[in-house]
């Protein structure tokens, strides 16, 4: 599993480059070109709800004693994906909006070898008792909450500046004010609390994969942002304030 794990996070690094230049083609940067498509909501539910029922299956048939700690890793993967599956794709505004289905397919094939990692690794590894008061446990336990709660804002945020007669508004107030994509920054936080919590390969490596998506694409809406609204702060930066 440890060698399956490197592999996934080389894998994420050889990938960056090419993120970088060729943004995947759903939400704001949509286009012609790849295929089939269907509707957002249907796209977006059917490749998040893979990693909630992979991971789920996994960790609760694993032979492993769970413990506390795993209880709380659990908690944390299905109410992510809860609300990523079940709840955000009934928020979203535009009902006629739709994504290519080989994105969803991707990204559905993505979260079940990410889902399987986690959910094997966690299932089938036993933490003791006394991991709960393990520093690095408090400490992702908290990065983890507040990347949550970044994330969320965010979302609620985007969402709601959405209005009939107009797609996309400048979005301001809170972390807005310092970097283009708060919600992809919440994101990346989310899960290097969690990498860090569980202390494991597996969970590593979805940190790093979460960072190799969403750094990239968080750069391409801020030059989104900066070629639509020609009065966009200078100052603000993509997803890491006051660096990138």
């Amino acid at each position: 599993m440890h060698a399956v794990a490197l592999a996934w996070m080389a894998l994420a690094v050889a990938l960056v480059p090419l993120q970088l230049f060729v943004t995947a083609p759903y939400g704001r940067h949509v286009r012609g070109g790849w295929g089939p498509r269907i509707s957002n909501r249907l796209g977006w539910l059917a490749m998040e709800s893979v990693s909630l029922v992979v991971f789920a299956a996994l960790f609760l048939i694993g032979p492993a004693h769970k413990s506390a700690s795993a209880w709380v890793f659990f908690a944390a993967w299905v109410a992510h994906y809860v609300n990523r599956a079940l709840v955000f794709p009934w928020r979203l505004r535009g009902r006629d909006k739709t994504m290519p289905l080989a994105i969803a397919g991707s990204a559905a094939l993505f979260n079940t070898v990410n889902a399987g990692l986690n959910g094997v690794t966690l299932g089938w590894i036993a933490y003791p008792e006394s991991w709960l008061a393990d520093p690095r446990f408090v400490l992702g336990l908290a990065l983890f909450i507040c990347g949550a709660a970044l994330n969320l804002w965010a979302d609620g945020r985007l969402m709601r500046l959405r209005t009939p007669q107009a797609d996309y508004a400048l979005p301001r107030g809170g972390m807005f004010e310092r970097v283009s994509c708060p919600n992809h920054l919440g994101e990346i936080l989310e899960w290097s609390g969690f990498a860090l919590r569980c202390w494991n390969l597996a969970a590593l490596s979805f940190a790093i994969w979460t960072a190799a998506n969403l750094i990239p694409r968080a750069l391409s809406h801020h030059r989104w942002y900066e070629a639509r609204f020609p009065a966009y702060p200078p100052a603000r930066k993509a997803v890491i304030p006051w660096l990138l």
